[in-house]
């Protein structure tokens, strides 16, 4: 009988059939229910207000549907428990890699804004740039530390910087967080050693030496003109620091001040001796004493600083070179295990430079350092650290289940088999080959949301277009930064990225499109108008 079993043929996948390619069959049929999808979530998140994350789950089954997906191929069956659903495989697609960043980011990030470590850094960045130019100095941070981490560790890792300066400023959170997601988006998009133009470069046998030259090129230009977008949407759309992350840090920090005052009072020593109410509630609670919220936001609800019975801070804010180590630690452990596999043979030391340069190892590295250097060393117990991490997750939820189904539509998306139908539209079209680069980018990006899937489908697509041509390198080169230009166009509901700074920054969907989104536009058609302007001297 096992034998008989075991020569059971597997069953084929089903078919895409239904749906509305009965109507409209092969591409037209693709695009129409691309394009309707797409419509759909937007009038529902944007008109009718439906929360993000079931309406994502709602059009994502519409379009498998109406694309002729079957209900065994969107969910699985539990006959066949080997199967793997779109929408299991789509939501554990991007959480497996996404979640556990997000987690490990955000615990480091509340250790750095409730011992008063990101205000330190930002009251440093303003000192530095001044009032004026401290968005610049924003801007500038999200290009420095955009090259070595992807776009997500970045944010999760600088967020507090940005709430800090937004707080202490009373201006729009915009002014200040789009100069930095700039800079982190240029990096991602057109410098090596960001997996898409690494993994372009290798299908064009491009040297990376060009990429990188290259793409400084066109980034730097790129990069000037959405900050000057930023600095324009950013004074003319408020948005406060968002109102859950200050409640989960004042939280925090009034549980680290309660509790330090409980083990002065037990052991005999002076109080505090301050108190303020929260946001949150009528009852009053202790206010951390550090520097961490001596600036106020509008609405923001900020805890009030502690005072000594001299008048004094109760206790300091830790140094800038402790909060530089902590926050250049995970930073410098990924440049080096990044950069290890381009320059290094497979060998025991790359193993062991790229397991310490592991995102997941490097953040956790970060985190048990900020757990000593700004908790244990500076009198916080151990139950204090567990209530300040427990108290930042709080918020966390509601981003992982968006981003996750974000990763559930662009799943359904690609397995339906739009993706491919939209990239066979642009194949046969008579258009100059940096022109058409990008334009497929553009469309791919923008029908399944993810940046570095649109550059290597891409780059898949025109390879076979340029050989024969015989284009230089630094043309060669070019063409890849029109197609990494077009992979950062118009992010929308179905990019993670999108859910995330919407989220992570507080910022309405409506207010995600107007700034973020357009922002993003505005990086991707200033990239691709310096690369194809040089592709002609080139």
């Amino acid at each position: 009988m096992s034998s008989l079993l075991a020569a059971t043929p597997t069953p084929e996948a089903p078919p895409h059939t239904g749906g509305l390619l009965l109507l409209m069959d092969g591409t037209a049929g693709l695009l129409t229910v691309a394009a309707l999808g797409i419509v759909l979530l937007l009038v529902l998140i944007i008109k009718v207000r439906l929360q993000p994350f079931v309406a994502l789950l709602a059009v994502s089954i519409a379009v498998g549907l109406s694309a002729g997906l079957s209900v065994t191929e969107l969910f699985g069956t539990v006959q066949r428990s080997t199967s793997v659903s779109m929408i299991e495989s789509g939501m554990g697609g991007i959480l497996g890699h996404v979640a556990i960043i997000i987690g490990l980011g955000t615990m480091l990030g509340a250790i750095l804004e409730v011992s008063g470590g990101a205000e330190a850094l930002s009251a440093r960045l303003l000192n530095l740039f001044g009032e004026k130019r401290a968005p610049l100095a924003m801007g500038l941070t999200g290009l420095i530390f955009g090259i070595p981490v992807f776009f997500d560790v970045g944010i999760f890792v600088l967020a507090p910087i940005v709430y800090a300066a937004a707080k202490r400023s009373g201006k729009s959170i915009l002014l200040y967080c789009m100069p930095l997601l700039a800079g982190l988006s240029m990096t991602h998009a057109f410098l090596p050693p960001h997996p898409g133009p690494v993994a372009a470069a290798g299908l064009f046998k491009v040297d990376l030496g060009w990429v990188i030259l290259m793409g400084i090129i066109v980034g730097i230009p790129a990069v000037l003109a959405a900050w000057a977008y930023a600095a324009w949407i950013g004074k003319r759309l408020f948005v406060p620091v968002p109102q859950d992350m200050v409640e989960a840090a004042d939280e925090a920090k009034a549980a680290v001040a309660a509790e330090r005052a409980a083990r002065r009072a037990a052991t005999g020593g002076p109080t505090d001796g301050a108190t303020t109410t929260t946001a949150t509630g009528n009852s009053t609670v202790p206010a951390q004493s550090t520097g961490a919220g001596t600036g106020t936001g509008a609405g923001s609800g900020s805890v009030a600083v502690a005072e000594g019975p001299s008048g004094a801070p109760a206790e300091q804010p830790p140094s800038l070179s402790t909060v530089f180590l902590i926050i250049g630690t995970p930073l410098l452990l990924i440049l080096a295990a990044t950069f290890s596999s381009i320059a290094l043979d497979p060998s025991t030391f790359r193993s062991v430079i790229e397991f310490f340069g592991h995102p997941f190892v490097a953040l956790t590295i970060a985190l048990l350092m900020a757990y000593y250097l700004l908790g244990i060393r500076r009198g916080w117990s151990r139950k204090s650290l567990e209530t300040v991490s427990t108290a930042s997750l709080k918020p966390v939820g509601n981003i992982l289940l968006v981003v996750g189904a974000g990763g559930v539509f662009g799943a359904v998306l690609k397995g339906s088999g739009i993706a491919d139908a939209l990239a066979d539209t642009f194949n046969d079209v008579g258009l100059p080959i940096i022109v058409l680069a990008w334009l497929i980018s553009v469309v791919l990006r923008v029908a399944q949301g993810s940046a570095t899937v649109a550059i290597v489908t891409t780059a898949g697509i025109v390879v076979p277009l340029v050989e024969g041509q015989d284009l230089s390198q630094a043309h060669l080169a070019l063409i890849i930064m029109a197609i990494s230009a077009g992979s950062i166009f118009a992010s929308h509901v179905n990019d993670g990225g999108f859910w995330i700074v919407a989220k992570y920054f507080g910022i309405s969907e409506r207010d995600t499109l107007k700034s973020w989104t357009v922002l993003e536009t505005v990086l991707s058609v200033a990239g691709f108008a310096m690369a194809a302007l040089l592709s002609i001297f080139i």
